[in-house]
């Protein structure tokens, strides 16, 4: 509802803005162009940041003061804030970094972007920067056109490079212009009412423009051409830098619990850092201009004295904060709380990961073990037993042996709440995924496809074995009783080898050894049909019994296979160069039976 009377209120303003005067066409075609050249740039980063940036977030965050170091790093190469922000949030609504860690990386952000100031006021007003603009858009407009992915984000570099430059030079001729016909620094409020009334239009304008980095220039070059006072200056600046945490709670609004705690605390830090900048604005000054003389800044240089101001008091922003981040944590999250039902729709999958490649294969795992914690507990109670007994108890097999009651779960109910939701939200999201199937985080994302099908068959192959498991498991007859017992065991059984296989620490699990799990599966499913024709032959129970547990029999070895399928992708290392290849040489079902028959033919050769 904002945005659409906003975008035309925009538009009139503008609109009259160009009848009443050339000059102003001209500041207002300097930043489109600026802000298309960081929309490009932008555009540029994201084709790299598809696994090195993930890569170099999760080997670099595990302590905060590489986090911080982190949010300055990437921030001053990518000259935005923003798209770290989207980043940040996207890693931590995937579950790839910790609150803590992710609020480190902001407010490492804020002091990255700082380095913008001091590009624009102490080389891009000192130099004739078109000049370099052309080149790059030459450049960067030929590599675009070219079919491999890396030159085309090297090309949107370039071409983003040469727009911001453009943008620069025409805001600063246009304000050079305007000087000469309309004096906006006779419109210049000094005292508190100034710093607010001006922090508020720097707020307005970045909320505008979605770009502090478009508001610092925009300032900066106003304020080389004596357009706006020094004072003033200092409290637009403020304002652009509450006004950029707009992008990060737009980010955030598509979010999980995670990510609206991440845009909370940008929100916090850069509101708490805005209101101390003015409260202590005159002592901040002082240290400006005690900085500026160690530094050899001319006393009346006053846009390189604003870039010292914007570092300053961010600076002094992480300073304050930092020994609050474990409050604020704690605050957020009382704040932003998971929803009471949070097995019942997706965790780790938004809509911002599907823009970068690892990214998006994380949060897809992540969403798929979580998939199979839903279906394993499904699983157990279609079966008479829970999941946490199952995998936590060792005394649950005896007590389930001696169990007097089965209850029933509704497991179309339960299939329809845990599993289908989110598995339908799985299947959209990888649908959606932006990068072509020739990347490599493209095959991971097939094999976790499939790996949440066999889920989903597993849980429905139970269902179909609930009806009998519940007349059986209780009746009067005690072999047709074990035999049923001993199919859920089987269950219980590989529930308990897949959480070991899960929790392990050791990098060597890999495909092939599923293999042995396969096989034993293959024993049992022989050494029951035996049993079978034996229990039939001798009367123990009827053929009807026989037919019912041989059905049951095959839809428990279905959940079986699904299982271990889903387990080759979930469970194992990955290394994407070996799966390939183990997958190639795994046994196949036929595979399968006649190394069980040189297994037997050998194991009766011993006992000859």
């Amino acid at each position: 509802m904002l945005r659409k009377i906003l975008l035309p209120v925009i538009f009139a303003v503008l609109a009259y803005g160009f009848w009443v005067s050339t000059d102003f066409k001209a500041i207002s075609a300097g930043v489109a162009i600026f802000l298309f050249g960081m929309l490009s740039l932008e555009e540029g980063f994201r084709v790299f940041s598809g696994g090195v940036l993930e890569r170099v977030l999760k080997r670099s965050t595990d302590k905060l003061w590489k986090s911080l170091s982190f949010g300055i790093f990437t921030t001053t190469l990518m000259q935005s804030s923003s798209l770290v922000s989207v980043i940040t949030i996207s890693f931590l609504s995937a579950g790839l970094l910790g609150l803590k860690e992710g609020i480190g990386i902001i407010f490492g952000a804020n002091l990255g972007t700082t380095t913008g100031a001091w590009l624009v006021a102490g080389f891009g007003l000192k130099v004739k920067i078109s000049a370099y603009a052309m080149p790059m858009l030459v450049f960067g407009t030929i590599l675009l056109f070219q079919k491999a992915k890396h030159l085309k984000g090297i090309g949107y570099i370039l071409s983003g490079l040469g727009f911001l430059f453009l943008g620069i030079h025409y805001m600063k001729e246009g304000f050079d212009a305007f000087k000469d016909n309309f004096d906006l620094a006779a419109y210049a409020v000094s005292g508190y009412a100034g710093l607010f009334l001006f922090s508020l239009i720097g707020t307005l304008a970045t909320v505008v423009m979605q770009s502090s980095h478009a508001t610092l220039v925009l300032i900066i070059t106003a304020l080389s051409t004596g357009q706006i006072t020094y004072e003033n200056a200092l409290a637009l600046a403020i304002g652009a830098n509450i006004g950029t945490t707009i992008t990060a709670i737009i980010g955030a609004l598509g979010s999980n619990a995670p990510g609206r705690r991440l845009a909370g605390a940008h929100l916090v830090f850069n509101v708490a850092t805005g209101m101390v900048a003015i409260v202590f604005i005159n002592q901040l000054i002082r240290a400006v201009d005690q900085v500026s003389l160690w530094a050899g800044i001319a006393d009346l240089d006053f846009t390189l004295k604003l870039a010292v101001f914007h570092t300053l008091f961010n600076l002094l922003g992480v300073v304050l904060m930092l020994p609050l981040i474990n409050p604020l944590v704690r605050l957020l999250e009382r704040t932003f709380k998971e929803p009471a039902e949070v097995k019942e729709g997706p965790r780790y999958i938004v809509a911002s990961a599907v823009e970068f490649p690892d990214t998006a294969v994380e949060a897809v795992r992540n969403e798929t073990l979580h998939v199979y914690d839903n279906a394993r507990e499904i699983i157990c109670l279609g079966l008479g037993m829970r999941s946490e007994r199952v995998l936590n108890d060792p005394k649950f097999e005896s007590e389930l042996a001696r169990q007097s009651a089965i209850p029933r779960v509704d497991m179309d109910r339960l299939y329809e709440q845990r599993v289908k939701t989110v598995f339908s939200a799985i299947i959209a999201f990888i649908s959606e995924a932006s990068f072509t199937w020739k990347e490599r985080q493209s095959g991971d994302l097939h094999w976790l496809r499939d790996a949440n099908r066999n889920i989903v068959e597993a849980v429905k192959a139970a269902k179909h074995t609930q009806k009998n498991m519940l007349r059986y498991l209780l009746s009067d007859n005690h072999h047709i009783r074990k035999e049923y017992n001993q199919l859920r065991l089987s269950v219980a059984h590989l529930l308990q080898q897949l959480e070991q296989l899960r929790t392990s620490s050791d990098e060597e699990t890999t495909i092939l050894s599923l293999d042995e799990l396969k096989l034993a599966q293959k024993e049992r499913e022989q050494k029951l049909n035996q049993r079978l024709y034996q229990l039939i032959r001798d009367n123990s129970i009827t053929p009807a019994m026989g037919g019912s547990l041989m059905n049951d029999a095959a839809y428990i070895s279905e959940i079986h296979t699904t299982l271990l399928n889903m387990a080759a992708t979930l469970f194992t290392h990955r290394r994407r160069d070996l799966a390939g290849a183990e997958r190639q040489i795994a046994l196949d079902p036929g595979e399968l039976e006649r190394v069980l028959e040189q297994q037997q033919a050998a194991a009766r050769e011993e006992k000859a």
